[in-house]
């Protein structure tokens, strides 16, 4: 229960001791979620080890998170406004401890994945509740600067995370990366209960989507099930049940979306050519930057001999890339319009899956990992700023926090279908399975960066239906200027930005 009420909207001034305590609560909730998905990536070798288990189950130790995640997120933030953003941000910090309490005493990796399932239900409730507590909390005037601070440590948050994921599993067990997560959730819930008020919104609607968000989990659940399970025993009979009971979901949610009066997904929004555009080049982009994290890390560790902190730290350039430019290439897009960069940065992104695509396993890093890396890393600067904007500044001003959370929604569904189906599309779904070994994965790997390229290759085309200079919302309901994160922006940049480095 939180202690110190609710306050108005709006009522926190940057540098109080509220202030202080509210960035840290979110910051610490939002980086302990971040920090553990980069990390569990680096263990999954050594996950393998334990269980003698093949590619098919890595996936599902990233999948199982992503499933719930990707399905719920959009359903958090209309919980968060109805019941309380503190209220639910504190629930998903529990949710995600006690998962990882699960993880870490997982006797068998069928108990491990369900850890991280229940993972994804807690990432899902307090990563966007994380940034609805500071928007709605902070003044006007001091939104965009608690915005910006937030991005930044959260950002040094995801750049930890393979070199302590790499740490850990090197110095002790890969079940402390899950162990992490107690102490920093129970410094979380302490400041949020005690520090931190509660805020809400009192004329939210009193409709939640639950039809919606059940049939979004089924969907996405059983046509993973089938992708993953495909590449790992081939077509039987539950592979071809799971695809279609995912595929009746997803034809049901469908219609459910646009039957609803408060749809999880209104279809309305998908009315603007430059909003659609914008989310099918999301999907391709996301597409290819899941199955890349995934599989590199796997191949430089078992093919490549590389250690667990070599292996994290080697996509490292990715996010520091993301870090220094994407803000830059944000106000670019602002000025010239977002297709230029929407072009070019999936064609850089190309050309740095193709370098990849002729990575052997004796290759040095610096001339065989690392030139490709720095094109993935200039490609996604380039490009994930102007289209997240565009998404925003295509829908209608009342809709910009919802037209987010639709683009990060498909940005991660599209992380996880591209972990599920690439390595199936390569050859390598089974991979590492008895009989299968790390040769399998050796071989494949190349087939599998190409596909990646051919994905963005895609996404460069359909760019170029976007209209040329800026995007704008209908007539009298154009957006503001928007404040980047290191996620999909929520919410219109309220009032001046001058200085603030994070604004597009």
């Amino acid at each position: 229960m939180n202690t110190r009420g609710t306050a108005p909207a709006g009522a926190v001034a940057w540098g109080t001791p509220t202030a202080r305590w509210s960035l840290a609560a979110t910051v610490l909730g939002s980086g302990m979620a971040f920090l553990d998905s980069t990390a569990v990536t680096v263990a999954l070798p050594a996950i393998r080890q334990e269980w003698d288990t093949g590619l098919s189950g890595l996936q599902w130790v990233v999948n199982g998170y992503m499933v719930t995640l990707s399905a719920l997120i959009l359903l958090s933030g209309s919980l968060s406004d109805r019941f309380g953003r503190v209220r639910l941000f504190t629930t998903g910090v529990c949710v995600f401890a006690l998962a990882s309490v699960l993880c870490v005493f997982a006797p068998t990796l069928g108990w491990l994945v369900a850890g991280r399932v229940v993972q994804g239900v807690g990432g899902a409730l307090l990563t966007p509740g994380s940034l609805a507590i500071l928007q709605a909390g902070f003044r006007e005037e001091d939104r965009a600067r608690a915005i910006g601070a937030w991005s930044g440590l959260t950002g040094v948050a995801s750049a930890a995370g393979p070199f302590a994921g790499g740490w850990l599993v090197q110095i002790g067990d890969w079940r402390l990366i899950f162990l992490i997560n107690v102490p920093l959730a129970a410094a979380v819930l302490l400041i949020a209960w005690f520090k931190v008020p509660e805020s809400l919104d009192t004329a939210a609607g009193h409709r939640l989507d639950l039809p919606g968000a059940l049939l979004g989990v089924v969907a996405l659940g059983g046509i993973t099930y089938a992708l993953i399970q495909w590449g790992a025993v081939g077509g039987t009979p539950a592979v071809w049940t799971g695809a279609g009971v995912g595929a009746a979901a997803l034809a049901l949610f469908v219609a459910v979306e646009r039957r609803s009066g408060d749809p999880m997904l209104p279809p309305g929004l998908f009315a603007s050519p430059a909003f659609t555009v914008a989310n099918l080049v999301t999907v391709l982009v996301y597409g290819s930057l899941g199955p890349l994290l995934f599989l590199l890390v796997v191949y430089l560790q078992e093919a490549g001999g590389y250690t667990p902190v070599a292996a994290g730290a080697a996509s490292l350039p990715v996010t520091l890339l993301m870090l220094a430019l994407s803000a830059r290439a944000g106000r670019l897009a602002a000025r010239i319009g977002p297709r230029p960069q929407l072009v070019a940065g999936p064609v850089l992104l190309a050309g740095g899956f193709l370098l990849l695509s002729r990575l052997g396993t004796a290759d040095p890093y610096v001339t065989g990992v690392l030139p490709g890396v720095l094109l993935v890393g200039l490609g996604l600067s380039t490009a994930v700023a102007p289209l997240t904007s565009t998404v925003l500044a295509a829908a209608p001003e009342r809709h910009a926090g919802l037209a987010s959370g639709i683009n990060n929604t498909f940005a991660r569904g599209a992380q996880l279908i591209g972990v599920a189906a690439v390595p199936v599309l390569a050859g390598i779904g089974g991979a590492g399975d008895p009989g299968g070994g790390s040769g399998a994965l050796a071989d494949g790997f190349g087939s599998a960066m190409a596909i990646l390229a051919g994905l963005c290759a895609a996404a460069a085309l359909l760019a170029l239906a976007l209209p040329r200079g800026r995007v704008t919302a209908p007539a009298a309901e154009r957006p503001g200027r928007f404040c980047g994160v290191s996620g999909p922006p929520l919410r219109e940049c309220p009032g001046s930005c001058a200085g603030h480095s994070d604004c597009r």
